[in-house]
């Protein structure tokens, strides 16, 4: 049977995350209650680079990393990195509404757009759609919940 890549899953404060990769660069995140594609289709097995990537988070989550550099995949269409792009550029501790976004990647009229992308984000945390909120400052959509979306600010907050 043909494999994904690796899956391995870790404990976090917001719960157990589920990262993939597939020899090269990390592809997925999935919280815990996420359907997983294929779950059959991979080899559940902690890598090198599923280990970087998980201390990684740790750093992050207890404020001593705020940028990650391990390998990420660029699949997607053109649009869609084009919206990772700018969410890459979005500083720690800091947010943009789906606005700003679209302003940043040059299509001001893209907000629904924006947060399609956002919404198809595979590798969130490491891609911070967290940091995207409403132009009013509410929250709004996040796949692993509102919940973890505001633990996240909260935290980068702190640690600004």
């Amino acid at each position: 049977m043909k494999t994904n890549g690796f899956l391995f899953f870790y404990q976090t404060p917001i719960g157990r995350i589920g990262i993939t990769e597939n020899g090269t660069v990390l592809t997925h995140v999935f919280f815990e209650e996420d359907f997983i594609p294929d779950p059959d289709h991979w080899e559940r097995r902690e890598t090198d680079l599923l280990r970087m990537a998980a201390t990684q988070l740790q750093e992050y989550f207890s404020g001593r990393r705020k940028v990650f550099d391990v390998p990420l995949s660029r699949k997607g269409t053109p649009f869609r990195q084009k919206v990772r792009g700018a969410l890459l550029e979005i500083p720690y501790g800091e947010t943009r509404s789906y606005r700003e976004i679209a302003r940043a990647i040059g299509m001001e009229n893209a907000c629904r757009a924006v947060g399609m992308a956002n919404k198809s984000n595979p590798l969130p945390i490491f891609i911070p759609c967290h940091r995207v909120i409403g132009s009013n400052g509410k929250l709004i959509g996040y796949a692993g919940g509102l919940d973890k979306k505001q633990f996240l600010l909260d935290l980068e907050k702190q640690y600004v």
